[in-house]
């Protein structure tokens, strides 16, 4: 499934901003799970294989009593509010375990975080500000983008505080990696977007990197 938030274009008609809404075959249609015309989820996560939902909610809405991290397990017909105690400053990006509905990640401008009881708690990963977080498909590694104040970085952690590998980036000026993806079909394969609206494709494990786009326009 493909799960969605944000705004309808403009005169659409639609009603604005979407909730969340879940897509069974690839996109072409839409169905509606709530919160409609209340809540856009501008950091939303899902996971491969559980029915894990995970959102940073900006404000209480009807579904919500307060802002914050909420995840549901049965596609938003109920929603559970997380303490996030140990999370500071603020989110940027959001990852779901693959396998594990209570494994969660945070970027903040205060650095990266891992929680393993369903976003109750968090240990710091990294204390440099994040900008992406993305569990790798294997369940074993945590990768994330960050900005040390001079240049960003792209990293790879093992869980639970295992070895951390950083890869080198391609040249970035002003700008930092936002998305992170892996092809779910080709593991190897890795494409990673910036704040610059660039976007990178490695198929060696983030060893090398070739341009897709630049500025948002495909190359």
């Amino acid at each position: 499934y493909l799960y969605s938030s944000g705004h309808p274009a403009g005169g659409s008609g639609l009603v604005n901003p979407f909730g969340l809404l879940r897509s069974r075959d690839g996109g072409k249609t839409w169905d509606k799970l709530g919160l409609e015309g209340e809540s856009d989820f501008h950091l939303l996560a899902t996971s491969w294989n559980t029915n894990a939902i995970y959102v940073w909610n900006a404000a209480p809405n009807s579904r919500m009593q307060r802002a914050g991290l909420h995840y549901t397990l049965n596609d938003a017909l109920a929603w559970q509010a997380a303490a996030a105690k140990g999370v500071d400053g603020d989110p940027i990006g959001l990852a779901v375990h693959p396998d594990d509905a209570k494994a969660v990640a945070v970027a903040t401008s205060k650095g990266v975080y891992e929680s393993i009881d369903a976003g109750e708690s968090f240990a710091q990963v990294a204390d440099e500000q994040g900008t992406a977080v993305l569990f790798e498909l294997d369940g074993k590694h945590l990768w994330y983008g960050s900005y040390d104040g001079r240049r960003p970085r792209l990293a790879r952690a093992r869980l639970k505080s295992g070895p951390l590998t950083q890869f080198k980036l391609p040249p970035l000026t002003q700008d930092a990696v936002s998305y992170i993806a892996q092809n779910p079909a080709r593991r190897s394969e890795y494409a990673i977007a910036t704040f610059q609206r660039n976007v990178y494709l490695s198929k060696d494990a983030g060893r090398t990197w070739t341009a897709i786009a630049e500025a948002g326009r495909t190359k």
